[in-house]
């Protein structure tokens, strides 16, 4: 899908049917290398994150006949960027286990620079010690400023520094597929 005219350009590269696939996916391979739901705590990064973390949740419990504990966890304060930002909006972390000792797979929906993943880790570090911490993205658009992999991948995705990868979920845009808009901007 392409857009002209007033509106940014933009492209289609999951569609509903592709995200549920690639989550279905995510969620065997969680179940693989963990061997299963007993140490293993999903925690999803605020906004998106959450979302995606309660979908590989319902997957995982499908599949494994049990549920892994979900948490959420607002990472706005850990933010290496929070002098250039207004005030940020602080929203919950609800953690109902312990990540002591656990394997927590964090989930996000885009993987770019790693900064806020570096954020995560701050702020899940003040919650506790893991036994692991692996890392859960829908997609991965590349341009690492830090040295920060993903351990489950939707879709790797190939992109320029000037666009953007927007994934949409029922829940917060009232649409669920995951588009790039090119921001029409040249960055050097």
């Amino acid at each position: 899908m392409t857009t002209t005219g007033s509106e940014r350009q933009q492209r289609q590269i999951m569609d509903a049917q592709e995200m549920q696939r690639s989550l279905s996916r995510i969620a065997h391979e969680i179940l693989e290398k963990n061997r299963g739901v007993g140490d293993l705590v999903l925690v999803g990064i605020h906004t998106r994150g959450v979302i995606l973390s309660q979908r590989l949740g319902d997957n995982i419990q499908r599949f494994e006949g049990s549920r892994a504990p979900l948490a959420e966890l607002d990472i706005n304060l850990y933010r290496d960027d929070l002098q250039a930002r207004e005030s940020p909006r602080v929203r919950p972390t609800k953690f109902p286990v312990d990540v002591q000792g656990k394997n927590v797979v964090l989930v996000d929906d885009v993987l770019f620079t790693g900064r806020t993943i570096r954020a995560a880790l701050d702020a899940l570090s003040d919650l506790g010690r893991p036994r692991q911490v692996q890392l859960a993205i829908l997609v991965d658009r590349g341009h690492r400023e830090l040295p920060i992999r993903a351990d489950y991948v939707g879709k790797n995705v190939p992109t320029s520094l000037n666009e953007e990868v927007k994934v949409r979920l029922s829940e917060t845009d009232g649409s669920e597929d995951v588009i790039i808009v090119n921001l029409g901007r040249q960055i050097k």
